[in-house]
């Protein structure tokens, strides 16, 4: 009996290990949407989990992270149903292939997915590569729908002419499994579903009276995500450029520099898991190469309109992607492009200005001070008022006591002056 009692007791204190566990992939496939998976797959097979939802709605992304998230849902030990949602979103490129690698393939209605053609990051595309990356894609989207049973005729569209279809034309075409209203809709559809693993085996899902539990990201995975957004990282290097600068040409502020050095980081760390375009980099250095030239040259302000003009179009063209959420935004662009030039311009015309004027400290920023000669002043020698000091001075011209000198040359402790006065 007390045995019994103890059992019952561990038991009821013994952590309840979840039926289904849920990611949400909202954006671009990445390399922490990929450790996401991953880590999720991982949770799935621990828990023994009756299977692992991917809602997904995503433009696409990267090509080595959307590799490594295929490669955890075919070895995952767990069934993975993926499931395009909200209705009105897509899963496209990338997400396209994720969806045909998952062991149930389904769509909410008012979605789409395909345009899987491949493009190049760089902007270094030629016929020959894009002809092999396409052919590697083929390869790679043969040997997973084939395996599915899937339509790998309709798929190769997706890649080879970019085509894009409606859920009910992949329900139809033999693309995905089923078409549900809803999460409850599509769990209901599922139980009691034969499904097929990627290795063979049949297995049976239940559904009915399972619990959803949701997988969120660790911090360090948000944060990661979060900083990879184009816009946010547009406003985080910009911020960091100015904050450098600004310590740059203040030694010792400190607190612009801290600043800047974070954001300028965060903001590379986000550009580093973005497809960037080169030729978006050159323009953005050359519109800085612009401004600074505006304040060096006195380019009339044609330089500086150029580098504003350059800037901008260097931001449209930085993040290579035919889907707009992975781009920057145009207004936002302006914005910043605005903002980055009046405020650069004023920081390198201070600094510009500090270069070129006379020293005012020290001996040489005596040179050209104007005072009284308390003696008279010759070539041995003399006494002389300047900046509120008595100072030994000579003179090649004898100056009178009580007219005014001006400093010609400061040397340690003695000056060499001119008279001051007007001759007539």
């Amino acid at each position: 009996m007390k045995r019994a009692l103890f059992l019952a007791c561990v038991f009821a204190c013994s952590p309840l290990t979840a039926d289904i566990l849920k990611v949400e992939i909202d954006g671009g496939i990445d390399p922490v949407t990929a450790e996401f998976i991953q880590s999720a797959v991982e949770r799935a097979r621990e828990e023994d989990a009756e299977m692992l939802l991917i809602r997904l709605s995503t433009p696409g992304g990267w090509a080595t992270s959307m590799q490594d998230i295929i490669q955890q849902i075919l070895n995952s030990e767990v069934p993975i149903v993926c499931y395009v949602h909200p209705q009105g979103t897509h899963a496209a490129s990338a997400g396209f292939f994720v969806l045909l690698a998952s062991d149930v393939a389904a769509m909410s209605p008012g979605t789409n997915t395909g345009a899987a053609t491949p493009v190049f990051p760089l902007g270094g595309e030629n016929e020959t590569m894009l002809a092999k990356v396409k052919n590697d894609a083929l390869a790679s989207l043969r040997s997973i729908v084939e395996r599915r049973q899937r339509n790998y005729e309709m798929a190769a569209k997706a890649v080879e002419e970019a085509e894009s279809f409606t859920e009910q034309e992949a329900l139809e075409g033999g693309l995905i499994d089923l078409v549900a209203e809803d999460e409850a809709d599509l769990l209901a559809q599922l139980e009691g579903r034969e499904i097929s693993r990627f290795t063979g085996e049949k297995q049976i899902l239940t559904t009915r009276g399972q619990k959803v539990v949701q997988v969120e990201m660790t911090f360090r995975q948000r944060l990661l995500s979060t900083v990879a957004q184009p816009n946010l990282a547009l406003i985080l290097g910009l911020i960091g450029l100015l904050g450098l600068y600004f310590e740059f040409t203040n030694p010792g502020l400190v607190v612009p520099g801290v600043v800047g050095a974070i954001c300028l980081l965060l903001g590379l760390m986000g550009f580093a898991m973005l497809p960037i375009n080169m030729i978006g980099v050159m323009l953005i250095l050359l519109a800085i190469g612009f401004f600074i030239a505006e304040i060096k040259v006195q380019g009339f302000g044609i330089l500086g309109i150029g580098g504003a003009i350059a800037m901008f179009l260097g931001l449209l063209l930085l993040i290579d992607s035919p889907f707009p959420e992975l781009r920057i935004d145009p207004m936002l662009a302006l914005g910043a492009v605005i903002a980055f030039t009046v405020v650069f311009l004023f920081l390198m015309r201070l600094a510009f200005r500090a270069v070129v004027s006379p020293v005012q400290t020290g001996n040489e920023g005596l040179v050209g001070r104007q005072g009284v000669a308390r003696s008279e002043v010759n070539a041995r020698g003399g006494k002389v008022f300047i900046a509120g000091e008595w100072w030994d001075a000579v003179s090649a011209k004898p100056v009178p006591a009580g007219d005014r000198v001006r400093v010609v040359q400061a040397d340690r402790l003695s000056l060499t002056v001119e008279s001051a006065e007007e001759r007539v």
